[in-house]
């Protein structure tokens, strides 16, 4: 299963997010979002409430790494998008973890039957 390769030095600075990190860049990933959006999704994804505390710093983060990018919705609300960079960070992510899962015939199908669920 070769459909994307993997070069591990193009992962860059995909090697230094955290988990949470990784999951906010897979909420961007469908489409942009402001913070209390992102906020939702991860309290839905991890059943319990994400304090502000945490989620700002890290999309603060994410914005100097280059991955999110920033702008304001009015003078209260700032929206975030993930970047070309951000997109490359996930795209690699999951290569990598693909590249190690997928050793079997069996297994690659189960990533395919994944793909295909999400495309129905």
């Amino acid at each position: 299963m070769s459909a994307i390769a993997s070069d591990e030095s193009d992962t860059g600075i995909a090697h230094e997010l955290t988990a949470f990190q990784q999951q906010i860049l897979a909420i961007l990933s469908e489409e942009a979002r402001y913070g209390l959006a992102i906020k939702r999704e991860l309290e839905e994804y991890y059943g319990s409430d994400v304090n502000h505390g945490r989620l700002y710093p890290n999309l603060d983060d994410l914005v100097e790494m280059g991955l999110v990018e920033k702008s304001a919705l009015d003078k209260r609300t700032n929206e975030y998008a993930l970047t070309d960079a951000g997109h490359d960070a996930i795209v690699n992510r999951l290569s990598w973890v693909f590249s190690r899962f997928a050793t079997t015939e069996s297994r690659a199908q189960e990533i395919i039957d994944l793909v295909d669920q999400v495309q129905e």
